[in-house]
């Protein structure tokens, strides 16, 4: 007799698709002013169009949980550098990714060790 990891009944087969045909059904909706200057000002900043509105519709997701104007935080946005800017979009990102897949940058590690002064190249 042959035994395996796979579930005998078809009632978990049922939940899965339940879980997936649900999954891309709630509706969000913003003031097409407020997509269209969000967008204008990721592809203004060097972003990709298809990343821009990606970023752009987290971002309007983000103010409107805060309770905070996109238009204030696109101000806020303004000031900063594109180093800057990619750190806090990572950052903003990140809040909604899995916590097994996240982004990053890398920085230099500049450490300067009582013990690499010492070899002598």
């Amino acid at each position: 007799m042959v035994t395996g990891n796979l579930p005998l009944s078809q009632s978990n087969a049922t939940d899965v698709k339940v879980v997936f045909d649900n999954y891309f059904t709630k509706q969000v909706s913003f003031p097409a002013a407020e997509i269209d200057a969000t967008v204008a000002f990721f592809v203004k900043r060097g972003f990709d169009t298809s990343s821009a509105n990606s970023t752009s519709i987290i971002l309007l997701n983000q103010a409107r949980i805060e309770n905070v104007s996109v238009f204030s935080l696109l101000d806020k946005l303004k000031g900063l550098t594109d180093t800057q800017l990619s750190q806090v979009i990572t950052q903003v990102l990140n809040s909604y990714r899995e916590k097994t897949s996240l982004l990053g940058y890398r920085t230099a590690i500049t450490t300067d060790t009582f013990e690499a002064r010492n070899i002598l190249v």
